[in-house]
This record gives C-alpha cells, structure tokens and sequence, in this order.
C-alpha cells in the first residue's frame, strides 16, 4: 500500500513542496510561534477555512488533544502525492515524507479538505481516515504526523504504537471514519466563492452538496484524486476525460432525463399560459394525449445524403400503451406534486414546470468531480458551473421553484412513490437550504440584475 522515500526522491520538489504546505497551509506560517508548545500561534486566526479548522483551533488553544483527534478522526485527511505515480500503480498510495523544522524532524503531512491549495495538474492528492494511517504505519515510516502543518491549527503527533493505538481508538468511536456527516451545509469560509456568478452555480449543486455532507462552494479535490476517479466510474461510468466531456454537457443541455418527463410538465406550463390558473388533472390529461397522437400519428419522410427515408409512426397497440404511460406518469406527478405542498417542498396552488433542475444541479456537481478526477482544468471546471447557473435562472424564477424540480426529477428518477431516503433526503436539503443563515439560498439571489 505505501511508496516511501525522503522528501523530493518520490516525485521531485513540486510534491514534496505541495506536502509540505506550499499551498493554502502554507499561508499562514507569519504568525509567530509559541515557545509552550511547537508551531502553536499566538495571534489570533483571523480568516479560519471552515468550522472543521475552528474546531481543531479551538481545541489546541485549550490543549484538549482528545477532542482534536475526535475532529480528526470524523474528517478526511488528505495527503500530496505525484500523478504518474498513481496512475501507474492503482490501488496503492505514494508516501511522501517533509522535513518540519519546527520539530527538526521527518513527518508525514496531512491536511483537512479546506486547507488544501487550488487545484492543479500534478502532484494531486488522495485522501484517507485517521484509523487508516494508525493502521497501515509502519516501523520505517516518518516519527511524526503533522496535521495542517504551517497553520495556526497545525498539530504534530508522535507515530509510535502506543500513539497509532491511541488514533484507533478515536477513530473506533466515529461511526463513518472518513465521512462528514450526510445531510449537513457545510461551507468553505475562506477559499470558495460565497458570492457571484460562480457561487451562484455551486449553489445550484447544493442539494447533492448537502445529501453527502460536502461543501457546497469548494470547487477543488473532492474525495482526492483516487477517490474521485473511482466514484466516477462506479456511479457514472466516467473513465475518461471524452466520457466527462459528454455526461457534462448532457446535464447542461438536460439531456440526461428521461424526455417524456419534460413533455408532459410541458403540456400542463402551455395549457397554465394560455388558459391562466390552475390546470386540472382530467384537461391535463386529454392535452396531453390529443399532443401526442398529434406528434406520432403519422409517418415521416426526411432527406438524407443516401436519399429519402419513410419513418412509419408508431402502431396502434404501441401508441395505446404510450398514452397509457403518460397518463400514469401525470398520475405520478400529482400525487408527489401533493406530498410536496404538504411538506412545504411546493407552495399551495403551485405546480412544478420542468425537471431541468435535476440535471442542472447534477451538472454542478459533474464540474467538481471532473475537476477532482483532473478529466478538466480548473477553468474549464468553473465554466461549467457557469453554465449550470445560467440555464438554471433561465429556467425557474426562485431557488424554492428549483428546488421542486430537482426534487421532482429525482423522485421520479429513483423514488417509486415510496417516498422513502430519496424523497426524505432531498426535503431535508431543501429544508436546510431553505432556512440556515448560511445558506446560499438566502445569501445569494437566484436572478443577478439584469437576467
């Protein structure tokens, strides 16, 4: 599992360097040290990433190592490691040891998700859980693990067995090592946008952000680099930068989902603009099965360079068995269109237009994970996201009227009228998104003058 070798051996000076803090870490290296205690800051941290570096802070300043391994062992901890390296040798890790003065010692680094610096092609960084480092140490390894080394919560911790046992047993005591709590906003303080266009399109990812307990603003390394790549292809069947490319702009163009699903919301928008009002369920069921004998009834014939081609529409046992889709599919709809009024996800007398939000919010997120698995560049990454949030205000006109999209399409994608974790999980993000002062739905407004 491990690649060991002094700092700069493995994959030269620009990993070691990334180890070491020569990123975001590396920032806060003014403040003076205290002598009580190595690398502890006297001044005060002024600009802390997020709540996981605070509580870290707050525990060293009271000296309380239980309740900092406690954090730690709840988090991913993630260290820098060469590319090529990992590339050629999947299912291991590359172990690259830095020397910190302030212990005059050799160290393995690792850091909490927001201390990470931006992203950039090489080295890139894995993550693991503190019960993985306890367990997989060996007698050879560095003498130290040095946490956010370089920051005013940086602490260094002896690798002897009786300290790796100690690690285990904090780690034994969270339940998903390695896994912030699902169903949780978290935010990057520093280092991820909160406002503007680009934050505007992160928040559009929100609801997944919030489901997996992720920042919803880091537009980063994810999981890291190994991880991100893995859960591409088991979720997605991403394996490759041309596959990313495709799934990305199936999602910005909603293309994803299943078409049927946008034609039959669409049928009861146009009948709600031309009549006014409410669109009861018998007309939007007639409309919809009058439009689509209208669209399939008759044959087609298209020109092509081979020359002209007959496209028989459907026969009539197929097109009854479309229209009695579609029906059940209406049917579908208003009963979750029900729940959601009742659980407050959709306004009395509202109905949801389009389930475009499902792939724009998934289209967010697809940015972030193909910047993590490096299948695209950070630009190329935040031009994505400006996309999801242009298409997104396009399309619905409140964050509360995207959210019913989004969860609509997922309900319908996975949920089987069972209203079960996929259902609950989603009314959860929009609750949460819906009412905490740090949430960027009420921060950021969905429509900037001008759209």
């Amino acid at each position: 599992m491990w690649k060991r070798g002094a700092a700069g051996e493995v994959a030269g000076p620009d990993v070691a360097n990334a180890a070491g803090g020569g990123g975001a870490a590396g920032a806060a290296t003014a403040h003076p040290a205290s002598p009580d205690h190595p690398g502890t800051r006297a001044a005060a941290w002024r600009e802390i990433p997020s709540d996981v570096e605070r509580r870290l802070y707050e525990a060293k300043s009271r000296h309380d190592w239980a309740a900092y391994l406690d954090v730690l062992a709840g988090e991913s901890l993630y260290h820098a490691a060469p590319r090529g390296w990992l590339e050629a040798h999947p299912g291991r890790v590359a172990i690259t040891p830095v020397w910190r003065p302030e212990i005059r010692a050799w160290c393995t680094p690792v850091y909490t998700e927001a201390m990470l610096p931006a992203p950039i092609d090489n080295p890139v960084f894995f993550s693991q859980s503190l019960g993985w480092f306890a367990r997989g140490w060996e007698a050879t390894d560095p003498p130290w693990l040095a946490v956010n080394p370089g920051s005013p919560c940086e602490a260094y911790f002896p690798s002897g067995p009786g300290f790796r046992a100690l690690w285990q047993r904090h780690a034994d005591n969270v339940r998903d090592a390695c896994a912030p709590p699902h169903e949780t906003l978290r935010t990057l303080w520093v280092g991820g946008p909160r406002t503007g266009a680009v934050a505007r399109g992160l928040a559009c990812g929100a609801l997944m952000s919030v489901k997996n307990g992720r920042y919803w603003n880091a537009l980063g390394h994810g999981h890291g680099y190994t991880d991100e790549r893995r859960l591409l292809d088991r979720w997605w069947g991403v394996t490759t930068r041309e596959t990313w490319q495709r799934h990305q702009e199936d999602l910005l163009t909603a293309e994803m989902s299943s078409p049927v699903w946008e034609f039959t919301l669409g049928v009861r928008h146009s009948l709600a603009q031309d009549f006014g009002g409410h669109v009861e369920t018998g007309h939007w069921r007639l409309a919809t099965e009058r439009v689509l004998r209208s669209r399939v009834s008759t044959a087609r014939v298209e020109l092509s360079p081979e020359g002209v081609t007959r496209t028989e529409g459907p026969s009539e046992e197929e097109m009854e068995a479309q229209v009695a889709g579609v029906k059940r599919l209406i049917g579908r709809i208003t009963r979750y269109e029900a729940r959601f009024r009742a659980d407050g996800l959709l306004p009395e007398g509202r109905f949801v237009r389009s389930v475009a939000a499902w792939d724009y919010g998934r289209a967010s997120n697809m940015a972030r994970f193909g910047l993590g698995a490096r299948f695209c560049t950070l630009a190329e990454a935040e031009e994505a996201v400006l996309r999801a949030g242009r298409v997104s205000t396009a399309a619905y006109r409140s964050w509360e009227d995207f959210s019913a999209g989004y969860a609509l399409g997922r309900c319908l994608h996975f949920d089987d009228e069972e209203f079960g974790p996929f259902y609950e999980e989603t009314l959860t993000g929009h609750r949460l998104l819906t009412t905490e002062p740090e949430s960027p739905w009420l921060t950021i407004p969905f429509r900037s003058e001008g759209d």
